[in-house]
């Protein structure tokens, strides 16, 4: 027997990366023939991202459904409209099969170093969906905001975008899975919506203050859940915030009354 017939029943695994290791000598154990290179190149390769730089839609002030929705909101930003969001994304990026039921939304762009890194569609009207993601660049942070900022003076990292536009020098989180290392070696105050009852919101703050990093923990006489809502309720929001913001023992003491409102 073979020692290459023996170690294929003795141990199929290793017999395996012995072929391999054959192969990639050269060795096909037919005589000195040598393997073509490019059997053990790779055979794909990383994905090129394709350079965004405007989107050719109008804007969203220009459209009257999308303007008063953003006027009874109160909020001003470099915002598009999109009739059919579904069709508009496939131009981009091939991301819907079936866009038979297609909608407008509201365009929210993701810059990024000047590029189009990916975008949100904001519902108009009621819809159970109310933000739809998609990213260009899959290895993007998910953020808003990231070239509008100053990253040597603090940076407040909000949950929505249409928030961050009512706070001076800030960020928001596109998705649960927004990374904030882009960010790093920044002043970062973390700005949670006002939900004590809300499990998710209460482990992130908790997190937060034990990462050691800053934190807004609400007052107990606000009442409305998040930015845009308390700004239509009359607050100074940007005084509110600088001034309840926390870290360290005096975040915990301040976080463990909040979660008890």
């Amino acid at each position: 027997m073979s020692f290459n017939n023996f170690l294929k029943k003795l141990d199929t695994e290793m017999h395996k990366q012995y072929t391999l290791e054959k192969f990639k000598s050269g060795n096909t154990g037919r005589g000195d023939i040598q393997t073509p290179e490019h059997m053990f190149k790779e055979v794909s390769k990383p994905p090129t991202f394709k350079k965004i730089e405007k989107l050719s839609l109008p804007k969203a002030e220009q459209v009257e459904k999308s303007h008063k929705y953003l006027q009874s909101r109160s909020v001003r930003g470099n915002f598009y409209y999109a009739e059919k969001f579904k069709a508009f994304v496939n131009t981009l990026k091939p991301t819907f099969d079936d866009i038979r039921y297609d909608e407008d939304r509201i365009i929210i762009p993701l810059y990024r170093n000047g590029n189009l890194i990916g975008l949100q569609g904001r519902s108009i009207d009621p819809n159970p969906i109310k933000y739809i993601t998609v990213m260009f660049d899959e290895d993007a942070p998910k953020i808003y905001g990231l070239d509008t900022i100053d990253k040597n003076l603090p940076v407040y990292v909000v949950e929505g975008p249409f928030d961050s536009t009512f706070l001076n020098n800030s960020v928001a989180l596109c998705g649960s899975d927004g990374d904030v290392r882009c960010l790093e070696g920044s002043d970062i105050i973390f700005v949670y919506d006002n939900e004590p009852r809300n499990r998710e919101i209460v482990r992130k703050i908790e997190s937060c203050i034990q990462s050691g990093n800053r934190v807004v923990i609400w007052p107990s006489g606000v009442g409305e859940k998040d930015i845009n809502d308390m700004v239509l309720a009359g607050h100074d929001v940007q005084s509110m915030i600088e001034s309840n913001t926390y870290k360290g023992l005096e975040a915990k003491l301040k976080f463990n009354l909040w979660k008890k409102i």
